[in-house]
């Protein structure tokens, strides 16, 4: 696995809405761009090279996220890809989606909840929201978050390009309470009890 580069994008927010942040708010995303070897042929139903890829460029993506998210502690993470126009979207699907995660949760030391993540097609400059969840909860709202991110010169059409991204403290300001998942269960109980 070779990269042609790695950017990292470092967010730090200090004040929201004229308020200053009660919290830290540091958004971390390291974007590693590198060959789509499957670029500009016909469409495959194999995988698995993509995600060993992935999972190889995960821990060195994961590490840089994490060593400028330093000295925050992850509360959150999201992932993305962004495809080349000789690209197939299954491609970036298959980046993010299979086993990158694993890459995410080690370096981070843990992280059961499920990682946000989206794919599309798109070429140099396209931008690429990364949504954040919680790392250890699911439901922990104020880590949910959004960080808008691109590369100037990147992704080539024949090129993919993967981010990691990490969330050090809430989102700015974070202060809405929303249903627990025990709220959420008990509705879609009812919800399937009632019938169509």
């Amino acid at each position: 696995m070779t990269f042609r580069q790695i950017t990292t994008v470092t967010q730090e927010i200090f004040s929201e809405a004229g308020r200053v942040l009660s919290a830290p708010c540091k958004r971390v995303a390291a974007c590693g761009v590198m060959t789509n070897p499957h670029a500009g042929k016909p469409a495959i139903d194999d995988f698995s090279g993509l995600v060993e890829l992935s999972l190889k460029a995960g821990e060195a993506l994961t590490a840089r996220a994490l060593a400028a998210l330093a000295p925050l502690k992850p509360r959150g993470y999201g992932k993305a890809a962004l495809v080349g126009a000789d690209g197939d979207l299954e491609h970036g699907a298959s980046m993010i989606h299979v086993r990158l995660g694993l890459a995410m949760r080690q370096g981070a030391g843990g992280g059961p909840a499920l990682i946000p993540g989206n794919a599309k097609v798109g070429g140099p400059g396209t931008s690429i929201d990364i949504i954040f969840g919680g790392l250890e909860d699911a439901w922990d709202y104020d880590a949910m978050d959004t960080m808008t991110v691109s590369v100037a010169d990147a992704p080539w059409p024949e090129e993919i390009l993967l981010i990691v991204a990490f969330l050090g403290g809430t989102r700015p300001n974070a202060r809405i309470k929303g249903a627990s998942s025990i709220e959420v269960e008990t509705l879609v109980k009812r919800i399937r009890a009632a019938g169509p």
